[in-house]
């Protein structure tokens, strides 16, 4: 991850992220964000009491500053009253972690406007009239390296004619039900399909499930997709093994970003 330029906070959320999972209850909100061009998507729950934030939790599909910025948010948030916690700014979740890469202020860094959306939810259940948070629009640049730099050179941020895949080795990034269907339907014009997600299984529909445990595509699972490499165009991928804790090279044609 050293191309990326990560503090060692960011790799250290990254690596070992507090405050994984959900909350339930009454007393629970939730705010959900997401960056549809590179996959991340952010759940922020807090558990409120009164007018403080006593708890919480968080689920993060996508790269390794998504991690880390959601992690670092549900550790700063806990003891904050509301008023607080809507102050809370993408600016000090990075301060916080000693900086970000510019291109991941942008795309990756959403996890204040997840908590926002949450407070935001909790006030409108309870009947208050509120003002929507204020979206930080998102850039067009994608936030794996490399992606913008071989977009149309290997790089395809969706798939329109799935022959133009014959026989390639092809890694899709797990993003929703729509990649599971499009790695599976790739299978019918090559059989080096790759399957990417950050999670220990896959999380999709049991129909699509069974469908994909049928099907050739290969899974990586609890794995991250840290940077595109090639010289003229996609020649390999940086992995990162979040299980083994290590980063490795695998060679493929294409990478699939599902927008």
């Amino acid at each position: 991850m050293k191309s990326t330029k990560y503090s060692d906070k960011v790799l250290d959320h990254f690596r070992n992220p507090r405050n994984v999972g959900t909350l339930e209850g009454d007393d629970v909100a939730v705010g959900k964000v997401g960056n549809p061009t590179c996959g991340d998507i952010m759940e922020v729950y807090i558990r409120i009491d009164g007018e403080k934030i006593t708890d919480a939790k968080f689920r993060t599909f996508g790269c390794g500053s998504a991690i880390a910025t959601t992690s670092m948010t549900t550790e700063m948030v806990v003891g904050m009253t509301l008023d607080e916690a809507m102050k809370l700014t993408r600016q000090d979740v990075a301060d916080e972690l000693d900086g970000l890469p510019p291109i991941k202020m942008h795309c990756s860094n959403l996890a204040a406007d997840a908590l926002h959306e949450a407070i935001t939810n909790f006030r409108k259940g309870r009947g208050e009239i509120v003002e929507e948070p204020e979206m930080t629009s998102i850039p067009e640049p994608g936030c794996v390296v490399g992606q913008d730099e071989f977009l149309n050179k290997g790089v395809w941020l969706g798939i329109e004619d799935a022959t133009e895949f014959k026989d390639l080795r092809t890694l899709i990034l797990h993003s929703g039900d729509e990649s599971v269907q499009q790695a599976i339907d790739l299978t019918e014009f090559t059989d080096r399909v790759i399957l990417l997600t950050p999670e220990k299984e896959v999380m999709t529909t049991p129909e699509l499930k069974e469908q994909l445990e049928n099907s050739s595509v290969k899974l990586l699972t609890e794995s991250r997709l840290l940077e595109i490499r090639g010289e003229f165009e996609v020649e390999k991928v940086l992995i990162f093994n979040i299980d083994e804790d290590e980063e490795y090279e695998l060679f493929v044609d294409a990478v699939v970003i599902i927008e």
